[in-house]
């Protein structure tokens, strides 16, 4: 019996070699090279931003292709900070969700993958048929009323003569990629985004401890009016516009209690926490160390360096594989099929000599008129793949866009903590005459709350100016792409990447 099948066998190998052998219609996908003379700034980068003597003040370089380490945000030295981040990358939900999306997208891969091979099933169908009395009966027994037992092996196998199957598992695998690269997206915006979490809540804490140090040194002038009225050498006007200025600068307290009430929840959502678990960290500016050394990375860098910018080049390679399917679906086809089996009255005397049957058909197909539906398919698939190679250019500039931006941001940060520095101090020594001139009746109420007012702004402008640069320093460091290609803990095929793109 084996010898009697082996043609069958036999035409589905030959089929596999063919299929093999075929041509893979669509366009076969290069990877674009880096835009040409790109760049990030019109005037070049000074080697250095300027230095300024107060917490975030530090002096930055610019390092133009410089790596940068898988956890990045060591560079702020905050072990408190470093826990965080480890936190939200175990428990944050959207990292689960970029995970299982990643696991679906291979076994989708997997799952094309096996119609490169012969379908092979097999069937057991035991009947009983009552034949009608003027119809000869077909079983050997003669009998109208019988029991027909079935059992059979068969093989179908489609050729991938024109490579339509190659292209749809070049495109899912293609597929697979842009998700892979999603899910270093996922991470990167997680990571960045506690970070950047952590340097707000600094920033709010600082603001609210400069707002209530207003709130005490118009507490302390209000007791002086109130004194120097007693005495009579002051209005009671003065006592209260100061009163009102009081108010004013305890009114400002509560909006940023809320804010930093509110920042607090936010951070527990990207550790995966229910708002009302307590977080022990806490946040100062002055507990952050602003990383020196910033990373410019080059053109070619770039463009394999961040995660949105190869996740759009695998689109658009799916997208080019999806154009080869379409194609091929307007070519002939053809599917080689065979099956053995048996078939007998009684089930135990199955595959007994006489009862055997087997058969061998090919069939080949050629669409011929479908109203125009697979031409218009092709027609769209190959304008997808258009707006594909459209939406990488596009993701290409933004992210060339997002370096400059933060940049430039940078830059100006050291320049403007600078002269909110030099604001603070002259707002802050000018309080200060103003208050002791004030007790000894040399000045006008009207000019120490002038002076009061300009330093209420000049105090919470600087802290501001300080969270800006540790701020713009987890953009670059997210604008250039985070050093994913050095984790440790990423599959095979992503280590792999990372590599070529070192080299």
């Amino acid at each position: 019996m084996t010898h009697r099948f082996f043609p069958a066998r036999r035409a589905v190998a030959v089929a596999a070699v063919l299929s093999l052998a075929g041509c893979a219609v669509g366009p076969d996908f290069k990877t674009p090279d880096a835009p040409a003379g790109a760049g990030y700034t019109v005037d070049a980068l000074p080697g250095t931003t300027t230095a300024t003597p107060t917490t975030g003040g530090t002096a930055q370089r610019f390092v133009s292709g410089m790596d940068i380490p898988a956890q990045w945000w060591t560079l702020f030295h905050s072990p408190e900070l470093d826990a965080l981040v480890k936190e939200a990358i175990a428990r944050n939900p959207d990292m689960d969700v970029a995970r299982a999306a990643l696991t679906a997208a291979h076994e989708a891969v997997r799952v094309q993958q096996g119609d490169d091979f012969p379908q092979v099933n097999a069937s057991y169908s035991p009947t009983r048929q009552q034949i009608a009395a003027p119809l000869a009966s077909p079983a050997a027994s003669g009998n109208d009323l019988y029991n027909l037992h079935t059992a059979q092996v068969s093989v179908s196998y489609t050729l991938d003569l024109f490579g339509a199957n190659r292209r749809q598992v070049e495109s899912l695998v293609a597929q697979a990629d842009a998700q892979r690269f999603a899910l270093e997206a996922t991470y990167l915006t997680l990571t960045s985004n506690v970070v950047a979490a952590a340097i707000q809540e600094a920033s709010l804490r600082g603001q609210l401890a400069a707002t209530q140090e207003i709130v005490t040194l118009q507490t302390r002038s209000l007791d002086l009016l109130h004194r120097q009225y007693d005495l009579g050498q002051a209005a009671q006007a003065d006592v209260a516009a100061q009163e009102a200025a009081l108010a004013q600068a305890q009114a400002a307290v509560p909006p940023l209690e809320k804010q930093l009430a509110q920042q607090r929840d936010a951070l527990a959502r990207l550790l995966g926490r229910m708002p009302n678990e307590r977080i022990d960290a806490s946040f100062d500016l002055s507990h952050l160390q602003l990383p020196e050394a910033l990373p410019v990375a080059l053109p070619s860098q770039l463009v394999e360096q961040r995660p949105d910018v190869r996740a759009a080049q695998a689109q658009w390679h799916a997208a080019g594989a999806a154009v080869g399917v379409a194609v091929a679906a307007r070519l002939p086809s053809i599917t080689l099929s065979a099956s053995y089996g048996a078939s007998a009255e009684i089930a135990r005397e199955l595959f007994s000599p006489g009862t055997a049957f087997w058969n061998l058909a090919g069939n080949l197909t050629q669409p011929i008129f479908a109203g125009g539906a697979l031409l218009h398919k092709q027609r769209g698939a190959e304008a997808a793949y258009e707006q594909a190679g459209a939406q990488y250019r596009g993701t290409v500039l933004s992210a060339f866009q997002n370096v400059a931006d933060t940049l430039h941001a940078l830059r100006t940060d050291a320049d403007a903590l600078s002269v909110s520095l030099r604001a603070e101090q002259a707002a802050r020594k000018s309080l200060t005459i103003a208050q002791k001139q004030l007790e000894l009746g040399d000045i006008s109420y009207l000019t120490m709350l002038n002076a009061q007012q300009t330093y209420q702004q000049a105090r919470v402008a600087l802290v501001q100016a300080q969270a800006n640069r540790y701020a713009d320093t987890v953009a670059l460091f997210q604008a250039v792409g985070g050093g994913w290609w050095h984790r440790d803990d990423v599959t095979d095929s992503t280590a792999a990447a990372g590599s070529a793109k070192a080299g």
